[in-house]
């Protein structure tokens, strides 16, 4: 807002109340990548929703469904000496009410994807409940 007349003390309290979900879901977005990035399995599985159903489609797979298989998939990406790091950028959040979606981009050995994070807020914590990344041949960028 530019010069605008100021927002009712409710109206900034929601700001306020958005601005810090937005926040928070940027926290637990980056979260993701850094455990990633540690190869730490506990701290992944700590991110995770546990008691609503969950998904995940990793560049090149079929989704996989259900905690325990999510899972499985990651302390195996995880256990690769090999694997290499990702690099997280342009990480955009969007709340409504208890679910949240942050959309970024990943690049993996010099390999550009896209990916979608879903996050669901569950007892005040903002949790994983899907993940989805996939390689992209141009950004968005490049059609401007």
């Amino acid at each position: 807002m530019t010069g605008d007349a100021p927002l009712a003390p409710d109206g900034a309290a929601a700001l306020d109340a958005a601005s810090d979900a937005t926040a928070q879901v940027l926290a637990a977005n980056q979260a993701l990548y850094a455990a990633f990035n540690a190869r730490d399995a506990n701290a992944m599985a700590d991110l995770w929703a546990e008691d609503v159903p969950v998904a995940c489609i990793h560049p090149g797979w079929a989704a996989v469904r259900g905690h325990a298989n999510v899972l499985a998939t990651w302390e195996a990406i995880l256990a690769n000496p090999d694997q290499p790091r990702i690099i997280v950028g342009a990480a955009e959040a969007h709340v409504t009410g208890d679910l949240a979606w942050v959309l970024c981009r990943e690049l993996v050995s010099g390999s550009p994807l896209a990916a979608t994070n879903l996050f669901e807020r569950r007892e005040g914590r903002w949790r994983v409940v899907h993940h989805h990344s996939s390689p992209v041949s141009f950004l968005a960028e490049d059609l401007q």
